[in-house]
């Protein structure tokens, strides 16, 4: 078979294809397996995805847009219980500060509540929220030799040439 002979079963398959899927607030991309898919969404790697498609009884080496509808049903109720289907250890959000309970945040939820977060230790002056206020490095990372934001200061060989050259020109007119 050679490749420019077109399949059988390709026609058919594209015309099922859905190329976007929808979780959430997210648009996952239907032509990747589900679980390679699954785990670009904020919130999902890759242990984490396995663990949805195992609970949701879904092949996670399929294509996400061929699944039927009951399945990408089941994928997204399991993505949302989440906190149902996994050990208490891989939830991302045990003991909620203000509401105390544990979930597991997805997409712009978890953006929005590490926004919260932050503000959060800000107000309070922590210790963290300080090294954010001032933008430096907040776990404890080596700052005095990396993390440096202004500009190069070693020497700008160039800007010598430069000068050398417009000296000696001065000097020649003279």
């Amino acid at each position: 078979m050679s490749a420019e002979e077109p399949q059988d079963d390709a026609p058919e398959e594209e015309e099922n294809l859905r190329y976007f899927v929808r979780i959430g607030q997210t648009d996952l991309d239907g032509t990747k397996s589900v679980e390679r898919s699954l785990s670009d969404m904020k919130g999902i790697g890759k242990r984490t995805a396995r663990i949805v498609t195992d609970a949701a009884g879904v092949d996670r080496t399929a294509t996400f847009g061929l699944l039927d509808e009951d399945e990408i049903d089941s994928v997204v109720d399991v993505v949302e219980n989440f906190t149902d289907h996994a050990p208490e250890w891989m939830i991302n959000r045990r003991d909620d500060f203000y509401s105390g309970e544990t979930t597991h945040k997805t997409g712009s939820d978890l953006e929005e509540k590490r926004r919260h977060d932050i503000n959060r230790m800000k107000m309070i002056s922590s210790y963290k929220g300080v090294r954010h206020k001032r933008g430096q490095k907040v776990r404890g990372q080596r700052t005095k030799s990396t993390g440096r934001t202004e500009g190069t200061i070693g020497v700008n060989v160039e800007a010598i040439k430069e000068e050398q050259a417009a000296e000696e020109a001065a000097e020649g007119d003279e």
